[in-house]
């Protein structure tokens, strides 16, 4: 299969992050991976695969050469997140003989692209089985449950006219007709074994597949590309090198929020896998980490063809021809003249296409891992992506 499909295969299976790092563990297991645990020792050797979870929405693999002439890290990061709406914990909303599901904002979404079109919801939950014991269950509802209905034109006839849709307002999810439904019962009757509701971390998702669109179907079509397809992508290639560093492979979740979390970026999980790396083996951390480079592989902008005064007058983004190495003066991405080099010569020689990427001077553009990464660790970055359309539409 090849790597397209791959991708593609994986996306329609992404419904939330929880389900995002199923995904990956499947993989990574499929290679021969196994899983460690972060309250446990870690038993290394020698040309040995591991993969570390954390929140289950989190995921960090690494390979260890068979030879330590070259005691270094080379790293990838990409998230498992995407903008979409959180289900609150209380959600029931009952008007006449509707009941709806009250829901907030995760991250910064494209809001018309939710109206009109069927949708669920997944993630994970926590209950108390028939013993009383604590369990977690993945779940996702895969069926057209929801729908968030506009209001029509003939009640607002400014829809047009860059409307703001209100998230308390508008954004609100239909569920159906029913009186007295409950949300936890209802949660209970998809969970096989349980007896209570704890708790719950579940989002919206759209129903939309992923495929190929386009005259020769040169397009990737789907939910959640930002930045699953990056996601995706860094590990099969991940999966496919012959390491002589350490090879470490990081999804982190919650990019689209600030990362501000025990499983973002910004938190010390890469720092403490690799700390424990390195003591496992007696390197010097210090000294690996300044012969090593993080790639921060987060999508970009390519030019849109309607509205082309939107890109950098001297910089150009096409689709399909190439990684883009971001930059930005104020480093919101990390690369500088270093680590574009150091990436230059990779790409060169692999005979990768690269474009250069920087927003318009007087428009801001999204910051991402790279930078966020660096706050717990010294070491030198660089900011890559896939060039996409839309990006943060549903």
């Amino acid at each position: 299969m090849e790597y397209s499909e791959k991708v593609i295969e994986l996306l329609n299976r992404s419904y939330s992050p929880f389900h995002v790092v199923k995904n990956l563990k499947d993989c990574l297991e499929e290679k021969g991976f196994k899983e460690l645990k972060e309250d446990a020792p870690f038993s290394l050797k020698e040309g040995g695969r591991y993969y570390i979870t954390r929140n289950g929405s989190a995921l960090i693999a690494f390979e260890v050469p068979s030879s330590f002439k070259n005691s270094a890290f080379r790293i990838s990061a990409s998230h498992t997140d995407s903008p979409t709406f959180k289900i609150k914990p209380t959600p029931v909303l009952n008007y006449k003989n509707l009941v709806s599901l009250n829901v907030e904002p995760y991250g910064g979404m494209i809001d018309s692209t939710w109206m009109d079109r069927p949708l669920s919801f997944a993630g994970r939950v926590f209950f108390l089985d028939q013993n009383g014991e604590m369990k977690e269950s993945l779940l996702q509802i895969d069926e057209d449950l929801l729908v968030i209905p506009n209001l029509c034109i003939h009640f607002n006839r400014n829809i047009n006219n860059g409307y703001a849709f209100n998230p308390a307002k508008d954004m609100i999810p239909l569920l159906g007709i029913e009186k007295g439904f409950e949300f936890n019962k209802y949660l209970l009757s998809k969970i096989e074994g349980a007896k209570e509701i704890l708790s719950f971390d579940l989002f919206l998702y759209n129903r939309d597949k992923a495929r190929r669109v386009g005259l020769h179907k040169e397009f990737l079509s789907s939910p959640r590309l930002d930045d699953l397809s990056s996601t995706y992508s860094v590990l099969l290639g991940f999966l496919d090198a012959n390491p002589t560093y350490f090879n470490i492979y990081c999804a982190f979740d919650n990019e689209e929020v600030g990362s501000l979390t025990k499983q973002g970026a910004y938190g010390t999980f890469l720092a403490d896998t690799m700390k424990r790396i390195s003591n496992a083996f007696s390197l010097p951390a210090e000294e690996m980490l300044a012969r090593s480079i993080l790639v921060s592989v987060d999508n970009a902008h390519a030019n849109h063809p309607n509205h082309p005064e939107i890109s950098d007058a001297s910089t150009s983004v096409l689709l399909n021809e190439g990684i883009v190495i971001k930059y930005n003066a104020n480093q919101t991405y990390t690369t500088d003249g270093l680590s574009a080099a150091l990436l230059k010569n990779i790409v060169k020689n692999a005979n990768i296409p690269f474009q250069d990427f920087t927003n318009r001077s007087d428009l801001r553009g999204g910051s991402t891992l790279g930078n966020l990464s660096n706050n717990q660790m010294s070491i030198n970055s660089v900011d890559i992506g896939l060039a996409q359309l839309a990006m943060h539409s549903s």
